[in-house]
């Protein structure tokens, strides 16, 4: 079965195309196989040995005409905050799919927030795709006021928590820390200060930047301390696998330490990554932060909750399952 993927893929963020590996492996094993509507369809092709086409209309449709149906996510796709624009390109897809007759799932998805407008917009969608499968529980209960039935609809969690870490020496004196661009420039100056008083303490510390072309901001606050900057999933997945703690302004630095199975602890900036730190057990603190209790954290490794993690890890391979199935045997 050939699907079409619809996300934020093609753009250069090492969080979403994390979630784009996991859901090329995933779909792979159970015998679908991905065409993925992209920004940079030469390069998701480069990266994740997978078919990929423009992801605009014409070639969108295109691609929707052939496949088998659509699956729309991961990430926090469906909400109006960021632009009214954005919303309408993925309900756009997802609606053109149904009129079609392909059948849509909605995947992995942290769902709004949505103005009035924007939930009258979605929830059609929702009630007419054949499965919807959120990663947070405030998404779920927004699903269920949407009026998406209850059989349809499933508690998952992010698809990249499913990844493999690469075998590698963990130095426990290695902190990452990972700023975000656009967010209050207080907040990124708050962990820079954190970062000084680690290596103080004898801590080396990387400072890892999750997308060419937007984080370049906020690296430049880190001048003096090792900085690397990359969309590639793997390669952020490598350098947070050896570090001893995590201390992120991104929602992947944290998802992508849980599945390296490194200690973290997380900045909100946004309420999904307040409730994945909730969910998870995780400390974590509001911007800008006190600089003396995100130092407290990191030296004592305070992280997840190792049980509410595998809790979290099952629930997003039940995700993949109640779309399309269990994995084939044999399949790895």
């Amino acid at each position: 079965m050939v699907v079409a993927l619809s996300g934020y893929y093609g753009f250069a963020n090492a969080g979403d195309e994390a979630i784009l590996l996991a859901l090329v492996r995933e779909a792979r094993r159970r015998g679908v196989e991905p065409v993925v509507l992209s920004a940079d369809p030469k390069g998701t092709e480069a990266l994740h040995g997978v078919e990929a086409v423009p992801r605009s209309k014409p070639a969108a449709l295109a691609a929707l005409a052939r496949a088998e149906g659509l699956l729309s996510g991961g990430g926090g796709l469906l909400q109006n905050t960021t632009s009214n624009r954005s919303l309408a390109y993925y309900l756009g897809l997802v609606y053109l799919a149904q009129t079609l007759g392909k059948p849509t799932w909605i995947f992995g998805q942290s769902l709004g927030p949505l103005s009035p407008a924007g939930r009258r917009f979605t929830a059609p969608a929702l009630r007419r795709s054949r499965a919807v499968v959120v990663r947070d529980r405030a998404s779920l209960e927004l699903a269920r006021g949407l009026g998406v039935a209850a059989g349809r609809l499933r508690l998952g969690a992010d698809a990249a928590l499913l990844l493999e870490p690469p075998r590698v020496n963990r130095e426990e004196g290695l902190v990452v820390v990972v700023p975000r661009a656009r967010v209050p420039q207080q907040a990124n100056l708050r962990l820079r200060e954190v970062a000084e008083r680690l290596r103080a303490h004898g801590f080396e510390v990387l400072v890892l930047g999750f997308q060419p072309g937007f984080d370049e901001p906020a690296l430049e606050l880190f001048d003096g301390f090792t900085r690397e900057l990359s969309g590639d999933p793997r390669r952020v997945l490598y350098w947070i696998a050896q570090a001893g703690y995590v201390l992120s302004l991104r929602l992947h630095g944290l998802i992508l330490a849980a599945a390296a199975g490194t200690p973290y602890a997380g900045g909100s900036y946004d309420p999904k990554v307040r409730a994945f730190c909730e969910e998870s057990g995780a400390p974590y603190w509001e911007l800008p932060g006190d600089p003396e209790a995100m130092v407290r954290v990191a030296l004592h490794r305070s992280g997840p909750d190792k049980s509410a993690l595998r809790d979290l890890r099952v629930r997003a391979a039940e995700g993949f399952n109640h779309v399309w199935g269990r994995p084939e045997p044999g399949t790895a």
